[in-house]
C-alpha cells in the first residue's frame, strides 16, 4: 500500500508544491552556478586567429576597432554579436567566426573589393544642380559601403553617380559599356544616370557622352554603334571629340575641337 495515499489530500498538496519549490530552486541554484563558471579566466579566449582576406586591415586596425565590442568567454561569447564586431571594422563585408578548442577563436574574413567610387545623387537635383552626396565606394558586388577614400587614391576608379540603390545597376552598366569605350582607347571615368533614367558617359579624355534612356541592351547597342562610327569622324575632320548625344533616332551629334556636326536621322526625346 502507498503510504502517500493514506495522507489527507492538503497534506499530499503541500508535499508536491514543496518538491516543486525544491525542484525550482535547485534548477536555479544550477543556473546561476553555470553562469558563474563561463565566466571564469579559465575561459577566456587565448589566441584569435584571422583567416581570409586582410590586405586592407592590420593586426593593429583589427585589434583597435573589433576587440573592444568583443564580449565573453569561450563558453558564453555570442558569436552574432561577435560577427557583428568584426564587420563594423572598415572593408570588412563578411566574417566566419568559430570556437576552436582549446579557448581559442577563428574569423575568416571576407573585405569589400572597391570597383568605383559612388556619388549619390540628391532628389530633385537636375543638370543644373547636381548636387551629391558624401563620396562612398562601390564594391565588386554593387554594394556601397563607407571606407577611408586614401586606401584607393591610387587605383584607376571610375566614379558612378546616380539615385540612391541604383549602385548596383550602374555597376553592371559601366561593366557593359567599358569593352566599346576601349575599342577606341578610352574609359569610362564616369557614369551618371540622371532621376528621370537617363544615361551619360565620361571619357578618360574629358570627352562626354549622352547615351540617352532605355534597358540597359539597348543603351549598350546604341553605344557600340557610335563607337563604330565616331572615328571615322573625327579622322575626316581630324579633331577630337568633346561631346555627343546618343538621343536621336537613328543618328547622333557630335562635337569635335573647333567642329559641329549631326548624322542623319531626326531628333528624339532628349529630356534628361
Amino acid at each position: 500500500m502507498n503510504p502517500s495515499a493514506a495522507l489527507p489530500p492538503d497534506v499530499r498538496l503541500m508535499n508536491a508544491v514543496s518538491a516543486l519549490l525544491v525542484t525550482a530552486l535547485l534548477a536555479t541554484a544550477a543556473w546561476a552556478a553555470l553562469r558563474w563558471a563561463v565566466r571564469l579566466p579559465v575561459f577566456n579566449f587565448r589566441a584569435i586567429q584571422v583567416e581570409g582576406d586582410v590586405s586592407r586591415n592590420s593586426v593593429a586596425s583589427l585589434r583597435a576597432n573589433a576587440l573592444p565590442r568583443l564580449h565573453g568567454s569561450f563558453l558564453s561569447m555570442n558569436l552574432r554579436d561577435g560577427r557583428a564586431a568584426f564587420e563594423a571594422v572598415p572593408w570588412v563585408r563578411h566574417a566566419q567566426l568559430q570556437r576552436v578548442w582549446p579557448m581559442k577563436l577563428r574569423v575568416n574574413l571576407e573585405e569589400h573589393q572597391a570597383a568605383a567610387y559612388w556619388e549619390a545623387r540628391v532628389d530633385g537635383a537636375d543638370a543644373a544642380t547636381e548636387a551629391s552626396a558624401e563620396r562612398a565606394l562601390v564594391n565588386s558586388f554593387g554594394e556601397v559601403f563607407q571606407a577611408n577614400l586614401g586606401d584607393v587614391e591610387d587605383e584607376d576608379l571610375p566614379v558612378l553617380a546616380g539615385p540612391a540603390n541604383a549602385a548596383a545597376p550602374m555597376l553592371q552598366m559601366w561593366r557593359a559599356l567599358s569593352p566599346a569605350a576601349e575599342k577606341l582607347g578610352e574609359s569610362i571615368e564616369r557614369l551618371d544616370l540622371s532621376g528621370r533614367g537617363s544615361w551619360r558617359a565620361t571619357f578618360g579624355s574629358g570627352a562626354v557622352v549622352e547615351l540617352g534612356r532605355g534597358t540597359q541592351g539597348e543603351v549598350v547597342e546604341r553605344f557600340i554603334q557610335f563607337t563604330r562610327s565616331i572615328t571615322q569622324v573625327t579622322s575626316q575632320y581630324h579633331s577630337p571629340l568633346l561631346t555627343a548625344d546618343l538621343r536621336h533616332v537613328d543618328g547622333y551629334a557630335v562635337k569635335l575641337r573647333g567642329v559641329t556636326t549631326q548624322t542623319p536621322g531626326k531628333p528624339a526625346n532628349r529630356k534628361r
